[in-house]
């Protein structure tokens, strides 16, 4: 999938857990409601390091482009080591290593560490990072046509603002982890989600995604998860762009209000 429709798709589903929040009687404060689903439409790209032509690997200008070359080398390397008998040889990492389960629950556990530990500037970089990315994939049009200096400034500026928000009383710097300490430990949920939605979404490609890895389907340890290629679409296609995006749109603005109480 392309990275608005992965983006689109991360919002929808944070929202769509604010509803079911909602309707097992425990509610999001709407800080934590607005901010994840940010969180999750930015996070719902970050798969895509291993892609040097992806939407992440311009967000950040050199730094992104760098990064990305390392991840995809990384990727390629863990995949010579641990294929299988199955697994087709590649020449890049790409819907490898990034495309799994297992990183996606590193990076989530990465983060949530990082925003307990490192107090406000931890929290205020993993906003800026995500925000940067929602914007890149929420609004693609408008950050396709501004220069990356605007939509830091935008990711930046919001960032510190939600910060603010989230850090008054009962907004939801606490939200679900109350310990002494634990504050913001929620920050990896979103994170995690947007990246095993970002592979399921993959999954529905012509190409299907290894979300399984490391564990082994017959002899691939790789194996390319996905619906019978008859259901399968290519990335781009009208598939996506007329009926995927939005049906993402709807259910979000409907998981939205449900977990607001509005309908």
């Amino acid at each position: 999938m392309m990275g608005p429709a992965h983006s689109l798709s991360g919002a929808a589903a944070w929202l769509g857990v604010g509803a079911a929040f909602a309707a097992a009687g425990h509610p999001m404060p709407w800080p934590v409601l607005v901010v994840g689903a940010l969180i999750c439409a930015g996070a719902a790209l970050a798969p895509d390091l291993d892609h040097k032509s992806a939407t992440i690997s311009r967000a950040f200008g050199p730094i992104s482009r760098g990064l990305c070359e390392i991840i995809d080398k990384l990727s390629h390397s863990v995949y010579q080591a641990t294929r299988g008998k199955g697994d087709p040889r590649r020449n890049g990492g790409h819907r490898t290593l990034t495309h799994t389960w297992l990183w996606a629950v590193l990076i989530g556990a990465g983060a949530s560490a990082l925003a307990m530990t490192g107090g406000r500037w931890a929290v205020l970089g993993i906003l800026f990072v995500h925000l940067v990315l929602a914007v890149e994939g929420l609004l693609w049009r408008m950050a396709r046509t501004s220069s990356d200096v605007l939509v830091w400034l935008l990711g930046a500026t919001s960032a510190w603002i939600l910060a603010g928000v989230l850090n008054q009383p009962g907004n939801g710097a606490d939200w679900l982890f109350t310990g002494p300490g634990q504050e913001y430990i929620w920050l990896g949920l979103p994170i995690v989600l947007g990246a095993l939605v970002h592979d399921i979404g993959d999954a529905l490609t012509v190409s299907g995604c290894p979300i399984l890895w490391p564990l082994p389907v017959g002899r691939k340890r790789w194996y390319p998860v996905g619906p019978p290629k008859a259901l399968r679409f290519r990335a781009g296609s009208w598939v996506e762009l007329k009926v995927l995006m939005p049906a993402f749109i709807l259910l979000g603005g409907v998981g939205g209000l449900t977990a607001l109480g509005w309908v």
